[in-house]
C-alpha cells in the first residue's frame, strides 16, 4: 500500500504537529517539502489539496485533507484509534476537552511569543515584547492549570497517552528555541510530563525534522 504524502514545511509547527501524530500511530508516509519562501504554498497543485493555500494537506489515495488537527484526528482513527479513546465515552471526551484546551488556550497564548521570538526576527522584523510579556502572563496561567491536572493524571486526558499530549509536541519544542525555554521549570509536573514526551522516539523524530 502506497504510503500517505504529507505537504508542508518542517519550520512550520502546525505541520511538525501532524508528524508528531503520525509517528505515534504508526503510519508509513512520505514528507514532501512545500517552499514557503517562493510561495509554493500558493500553486494552482498545492491549492488542490488545500484551498486556503497554507500547510499542511495531507493525500491518502485520493483522498486530501487540511487543517493539522484533522489529519492528526484521521491519522490515529484510521491506525491508532487508542490514541482518541474511541469506545470509551468518558474517557474519549476527556480527549476532546484537551484537544480543545491545546487548542485554545496553550497554543493560543504560546503560538504568539515563539512567532515574536522566531519568526518575525528570521523575517527580517524586531520582537514586540509587549506582545510577549502579554502572552507570557497568559500562558503562565495556561500552565498552573495543567500543573494542577499533571497532579492527579499522568497526562493530559488520565493516566493513559492521547492525541491531546502530542498535539503539544511541536510548538512546545519551538519554545525550547526561545528565551524562555525554562518556563516549565516553575511547573514541576508540567516539566515531568514535558521530559516524558521527549522521550518517545515519534517527539525525537519531530525534534530532528525541526532542527535548522
Amino acid at each position: 500500500m502506497a504510503p500517505v504524502k504529507l505537504y508542508g514545511a518542517t519550520l512550520s509547527w502546525n505541520v511538525t504537529r501532524c508528524v508528531a501524530a503520525l509517528e505515534e500511530a504508526g503510519v508509513e508516509y512520505e514528507f514532501v517539502p512545500i517552499n514557503l519562501g517562493t510561495g509554493e504554498h500558493k500553486s494552482p497543485e498545492h491549492l488542490a489539496r488545500n484551498p486556503f493555500g497554507q500547510v499542511p494537506a495531507l493525500q491518502d489515495g485520493d483522498l486530501y485533507i487540511f487543517e493539522s488537527r484533522a489529519i492528526c484526528k484521521y491519522a490515529c482513527r484510521k491506525n491508532k484509534p487508542e490514541l482518541l479513546k474511541e469506545g470509551d465515552l468518558k474517557e474519549s471526551t476527556m480527549v476532546d476537552v484537551w484537544l480543545e484546551v491545546e487548542a485554545n488556550q496553550y497554543t493560543a497564548a504560546l503560538s504568539p511569543i515563539v512567532f515574536e521570538c522566531l519568526v518575525h526576527p528570521m523575517l527580517g522584523g524586531a520582537t514586540d515584547q509587549k506582545v510577549v510579556e502579554e502572552n507570557l502572563g497568559k500562558i503562565k496561567k495556561v500552565l498552573e492549570v495543567y500543573e494542577a491536572r499533571l497532579t492527579k493524571y499522568k497526562y493530559l486526558a488520565g493516566d493513559y497517552l492521547s492525541l491531546a499530549d502530542l498535539n503539544h509536541v511541536s510548538v512546545t519544542l519551538c519554545l525550547g528555541a526561545t528565551p524562555y525555554a525554562s518556563l516549565f521549570d516553575a511547573y514541576p509536573h508540567v516539566k515531568a510530563w514535558w521530559t516524558g514526551l521527549l522521550a518517545r522516539p515519534s517527539v525525537q523524530k519531530v525534534a530532528s525534522l525541526m532542527k535548522p
